[in-house]
């Protein structure tokens, strides 16, 4: 179903949980700290250059951003807090308006993790995937900036977190490189499952 991931547009932007679609059909998050490249991937993903925002400073995405596929269909950028310059009580806020999106959005089918592969599996990274973990979310974790490393440093930095994730059966992880498209048929076709497009 790669043409729904080209036909991807923006839907609406809210500060909190009240703005949000209607609680049906299909939902995938996309979370990761600021500066993985979740928005560079964002666009890889659906071929588009300009559909998500890529900022020179991180922590710019403070609102849940909303992008359609079809009509059952959406992706969820959500904020990247790693080490955004926020207040503390906004930060705070998003912790809680997350938590309540996580155990209650029914339409959440899956989670898209991005993390930087040169430093994965930060503190933030890891509360990301407890949430997922503890609702039995099916995860799939991108390994940004691969092309950053030589072959054999990339190949270790994914069997680290493939170790860290194993006893996680809903999670899988691979390597990405919005700059080489590597590892895009790899996500289209994860995503196709979350999506319900296959079985």
């Amino acid at each position: 179903m790669r043409n729904s991931y080209q036909q991807a547009k923006f839907l609406l932007s809210c500060p909190s949980l009240k703005g949000c679609p209607p609680d049906q059909g299909y939902e995938v998050i996309f979370a990761g700290r600021s500066n993985a490249g979740k928005s560079s991937a964002i666009n890889t993903l659906t071929l588009q250059k300009k559909l998500a925002k890529v900022s020179r400073t991180p922590g710019r995405t403070q609102h849940l951003v909303f992008f359609e596929l079809d009509q059952d269909r959406r992706l969820v950028d959500l904020p990247g807090y790693g080490y955004a310059k926020v207040p503390e009580h906004i930060k705070k806020q998003w912790h809680t308006d997350m938590s309540e999106y996580f155990n209650k959005r029914q339409c959440l089918k899956g989670a898209v993790l991005v993390m930087d592969c040169r430093r994965p599996l930060t503190p933030f990274d890891q509360m990301m995937l407890d949430w997922c973990v503890s609702i039995n979310l099916p995860t799939q974790i991108l390994l940004t900036k691969s092309d950053k490393l030589k072959k054999g440093a990339a190949s270790n930095a994914n069997l680290k977190v493939k170790r860290a994730i194993e006893q996680h059966p809903y999670v899988d992880v691979q390597l990405f490189s919005s700059l080489k498209k590597q590892g895009l048929e790899e996500l289209w076709t994860k995503l196709d499952t979350f999506f319900g497009y296959v079985d």
